[in-house]
């Protein structure tokens, strides 16, 4: 007969628990940065990203600093314009890696979504003063819908809009821009890779002492134009494909590149920002109002509109108001940008 074995009882004190992974106490306190070197942001790579520090002797910025972002941040994007604070590191020598550990609050910032998904909005530059739509009088042909989303975004940022148009020598484009004659923008024309003399010297005056981004399809001509304007630049330069008509990406990241025409007068010196080519810039994120706030003179009329209204129905107020023929003309603008 086989003896029954004998099972210990067991209770809750023979249970072995999981101690906690840290037996540190939490803190409040947090890292103080009040010492943090502040820097600007040039250029984002595969998360390395390339700042200039301004030397403690004078206002210039010469010291070139590699940084990563620190988890201290956060989610939060850091991109070409920002003014950011680093820490560790900030010798500058070759395999150094600073930290950014602050992101100061951006003016503006240059924003599009993908494919009109509001979700997906995407940051490409921030804290500029200008933004020059590049486009070309034809190869690739221009088109209204980009410029007026570009429109958009300018005047919902308070970013101030030019347009280039370039390979004016191919058609002279004066068709295309009616479309935005009574815009008070500055619209400048020039040639196929002859970015040079007057047109040169009036884009320069155009960028002194300003952040101007340049924006634009593939294959307009944005890198050519960058190499014109900064000397040594060497931005790669494409063409455009033959079949679909569209540039083909030379640019894959934007970058800041300082204007440097006169080294003895800071106020005739600036920063171009070139991005890459663009294919879709929707504009989900915008606030409609802001647009119109670019439009002051209709401000009266509009305040008759009744709630709701988008401006572009029979019940609008401004249906009704007297304009002249350069505020119709406005008004048929605005009217386009708010269905962009």
């Amino acid at each position: 007969m086989v003896e029954p074995r004998n099972f210990k009882e067991f209770d809750e004190d023979d249970v072995r628990s999981r101690p906690a992974r840290s037996t540190r106490p939490r803190t409040k306190d947090r890292p103080d940065y009040s010492d943090a070197v502040t820097a600007f942001v040039t250029a984002v790579d595969r998360g390395r990203v390339t700042c200039l520090v301004a030397s403690e002797s004078n206002s210039e910025l010469d010291s070139v600093i590699t940084a990563m972002k620190s988890r201290e941040i956060g989610k939060k994007s850091v991109v070409v314009g920002d003014t950011v604070g680093l820490v560790g590191d900030i010798s500058g020598a070759e395999g150094s890696l600073a930290r950014i550990v602050t992101v100061s609050e951006r003016k503006n910032a240059l924003t599009r979504t993908v494919d009109d998904d509001a979700e997906l909005e995407r940051m490409i530059v921030a804290n500029v003063d200008q933004m020059a739509i590049v486009i070309a009088s034809e190869n690739p042909e221009p088109r209204h819908g980009f410029v007026d989303r570009a429109l958009v975004v300018a005047y919902d940022q308070a970013i101030t809009p030019i347009i280039i148009m370039t390979k004016c020598d191919l058609s002279d484009g004066k068709e295309f821009l009616k479309a935005y004659k009574d815009l008070d923008i500055q619209i400048i024309k020039t040639q196929v890779k002859k970015h040079k003399g007057k047109e040169l010297d009036e884009i320069r005056q155009m960028l002194a002492g300003k952040r101007t981004v340049l924006l634009g399809h593939s294959g307009v001509g944005k890198s050519t134009l960058v190499n014109a304007l900064v000397e040594n630049a060497d931005r790669a330069t494409g063409s455009v494909n033959e079949a679909t008509g569209r540039g083909r990406h030379t640019s894959s990241s934007a970058i800041a590149l300082a204007l440097n025409w006169n080294s003895k007068d800071e106020l005739q010196n600036g920063w171009i920002i070139d991005t890459p080519g663009v294919r879709s810039f929707g504009v989900a994120h915008v606030d409609s109002k802001r647009v119109i706030g670019a439009f002051g003179e209709f401000g009266e009329a509009i305040a008759h509109c009744p709630k709701n209204c988008s401006h572009n129905e029979e019940s609008c107020a401004l249906n009704s108001w007297d304009l002249d023929a350069r505020s119709k003309s406005r008004l048929e603008s605005l009217r386009r940008l708010l269905k962009a």
